[in-house]
């Protein structure tokens, strides 16, 4: 299974990223392999759609999962579509949320707010 998480730095030990369609990076980790990959979001200077943009490269990177804090409607609507998962995060820490997901202690996540339209401009 290979989830996603956005995250500031391409480094395990750096922090959940607060922001999805905006993060710097993305982690991948499978939990098959216990390997973690790190790719840079390229929609994060997008002007518009960064959101729906991110959802779409982690939809054809084959997600499973994806851990983040939170997520804007039409990004929602484009994981929802590739049937990736949502779970919210707790806290900042890479590895207390993996480890929170594989303990099935991290909740659906349910609340999804409009998005940061035009946030790049």
């Amino acid at each position: 299974m290979k989830i996603a998480i956005p995250v500031d730095e391409k480094n395990i030990e750096s922090k959940v990223c607060i922001s999805f369609g905006r993060t710097p990076y993305y982690m991948i980790y499978d939990t098959d392999s216990k390997e973690a990959e790190f790719f840079e979001n390229e929609a994060a200077s997008s002007p518009g759609g960064a959101g729906i943009k991110a959802a779409q490269s982690l939809a054809d990177r084959k997600i499973d999962v994806l851990l983040t804090p939170r997520c804007g409607g039409n990004a929602a609507d484009v994981i929802n579509g590739a049937n990736i998962k949502m779970y919210k995060t707790q806290g900042d820490s890479i590895k207390s949320n993996l480890e929170a997901y594989e303990a099935g202690k991290l909740n659906e996540l349910t609340e999804i707010h409009e998005g940061m339209h035009n946030h790049g401009k």
